[in-house]
C-alpha cells in the first residue's frame, strides 16, 4: 500500500463505521415552501429574492434538536447546506452581504450546528455550492461577462477558505453545484480552479473527505436518489430524499413520503455495497423539522437499536440473500435481511461457507442449520410471522469470511 493508499484509508476509517448520516437543506426557499430550487424554477429576480433574508428569522431552530434527532435515528455524522444556488449564507461571510448574519436573523447558524455537533460527538460536514444565481455571469458565460464569473469563482474560494479556518476541525466537505452552462464536464475543475480550493483545503483541514462535485474526484462518489456502489476501496454515500426527488428542501405539502421499510431497506443496500446512506430532511422556515419526517427517522434508529451491528462498518458479503431479502458482512458474520418473510424456513443460495449457527436479532433465537445441495443453506424453525415487520436480520457465523459458490445446473 502506498503512502497515499494508507492516508486515504485512515481518512476513511470513520466514514466506513458510520454508514448513516444526516443531509439537511436549509434557508431562504424554506418560507415559499416550494423547494431549494424555487428562485430558479419560478425565475424569481434576485432583488426580489433577497427581500426573503428580511424575513428569515427562525424563532424555533434548535441545532441541539437537529443533532438530537439524528442521533435518536442512530446517525453517526451530518451535512448543513452552508450555502445554496441562491447564494444565501447561513455563516458569517466577509465577502457577502447575503448572509444571515448581516440580514434579519443575525444568527450564524452554522456555529451554532457546529456547537451542537461538538456537544453530542456528532461528526460534522458542510455542504457548500460553488454556483451562485444571482451572479450574471453564471448564465452569460466567461465569454459575455468575465468579471462576474471572476467574481462568483473568487467568492467561492473566500468562501470555502472561511468555512474551513473559522468552524474548528470538519469531518466533510459536501460540493454541489459545479456544473456550468455550456462548459463541457472535462473543463468544470479548471472553470472553478477547483485543484488550487481544495489544496487549500487539505492544508487546512488534513483529515477532512472532500466528494467529487468540484470537478474532481477527491474522496467521494455520490449517487443521487439512488443507491449504486463504487468500486471496492473506493468511499461513496447515497444521498436522497424522504419525500419526492424534486425537493431538498422543505415543501409544504409533500405526500409521497418514503415509508420506513423502504427507507430501511435503502440503507441496508448502502451497508451492502460498503456504502453510506445520506437521508435528507428539509426544515421549515422556523427551524423545525416536520413531524411526519422525524416520526420516520426514530423509527429508523428504533431498528437500529436492535440491527445496527449487521450495518455500521458493513462489509460486502460475497454471496446473495436471494428473493427474501439481501446480504451484510462483518468478519466472519454474514448478516441475512429478510425484507419478505419467507415463513418457518429459509433458504439461502451460494454458500461457500460452514455455517457454524443462525440467531435473529430480534429475538435471539436460535434457527436450525441444514446443508442441502447446490450450495444451499436450509434455516428452519423460524417463526411463522416476521419477528420485525421492516426488515428481520439473521446473524450467520461462518468459518471464515464469507464465500461464493459460483451457479451450476439445477
Amino acid at each position: 500500500m502506498t503512502n497515499e493508499q494508507s492516508d486515504y484509508a485512515r481518512r476513511m476509517e470513520w466514514f466506513h463505521q458510520a454508514r448513516f448520516g444526516m443531509f439537511i437543506h436549509w434557508g431562504l426557499y424554506a418560507i415559499p415552501a416550494r423547494g431549494e430550487w424555487v428562485m430558479y424554477m419560478e425565475r424569481i429576480p434576485r432583488e426580489e429574492y433577497a427581500v426573503l433574508a428580511q424575513q428569515f428569522n427562525p424563532d424555533r431552530f434548535d441545532a441541539d434538536a437537529w443533532v438530537g434527532l439524528a442521533k435518536e435515528a442512530g446517525m453517526k455524522y451530518m451535512v448543513l447546506t452552508t450555502r445554496h444556488h441562491d447564494g444565501f449564507c447561513l455563516f458569517d461571510s466577509q465577502v457577502s452581504d447575503f448572509t444571515s448574519v448581516k440580514t434579519a436573523a443575525k444568527r450564524d447558524f452554522v456555529r451554532e450546528y457546529v456547537e451542537a455537533c461538538r456537544r453530542a460527538g456528532m461528526r460534522i460536514g458542510f455542504y457548500y455550492s460553488l454556483l451562485d444565481w444571482r451572479f450574471p455571469g453564471y448564465f452569460l458565460g466567461r465569454d459575455k461577462d468575465p468579471d462576474s464569473v471572476e467574481a462568483m469563482v473568487q467568492q467561492y474560494h473566500a468562501q470555502v477558505r472561511e468555512l474551513m479556518t473559522n468552524y474548528g476541525k470538519i469531518d466533510v466537505l459536501w460540493y454541489d453545484g459545479g456544473w456550468v452552462p455550456n462548459v463541457d464536464g472535462k473543463d468544470i475543475a479548471d472553470y472553478w480552479r477547483s485543484a488550487e480550493v481544495n489544496a487549500m483545503v487539505r492544508q487546512l483541514q488534513p483529515d477532512i473527505l472532500i466528494n467529487n462535485r468540484s470537478g474532481i474526484e477527491e474522496d467521494l462518489d455520490t449517487p443521487e436518489q439512488h443507491v449504486t456502489a463504487s468500486r471496492p476501496g473506493r468511499g461513496w454515500e447515497s444521498c436522497m430524499t424522504i419525500g419526492d426527488s424534486c425537493g431538498w428542501g422543505y415543501i409544504r405539502h409533500n405526500p409521497n413520503r418514503k415509508t420506513v421499510p423502504q427507507l430501511i431497506q435503502y440503507l441496508v443496500e448502502a451497508a451492502r455495497g460498503e456504502g453510506n446512506y445520506l437521508l435528507n430532511v428539509g426544515p421549515r422556515a422556523d427551524g423545525t423539522i416536520p413531524e411526519e419526517d422525524a416520526e420516520r427517522l426514530r423509527a429508523m434508529g428504533r431498528w437500529l437499536e436492535v440491527n445496527g451491528e449487521a450495518i455500521y462498518g458493513s462489509q460486502r458479503c460475497a454471496f446473495g440473500g436471494g428473493i427474501i431479502g439481501t446480504t451484510t458482512a462483518k468478519g466472519n458474520t454474514a448478516y441475512l435481511h429478510v425484507f419478505r418473510w419467507p415463513g418457518e424456513t429459509a433458504c439461502i443460495a451460494g454458500v461457500g461457507n460452514e455455517v457454524k449457527s443462525a440467531r435473529l436479532l430480534a429475538t435471539g433465537q436460535e434457527a436450525k442449520i441444514t446443508r442441502a445441495s447446490n450450495g444451499r443453506v436450509l434455516l428452519s424453525g423460524l417463526p411463522a410471522d416476521p419477528p420485525d415487520p421492516c426488515d428481520t436480520v439473521i446473524a450467520l457465523e461462518l468459518d471464515g469470511p464469507p464465500v461464493s459458490l459460483p451457479m451450476g445446473p439445477l
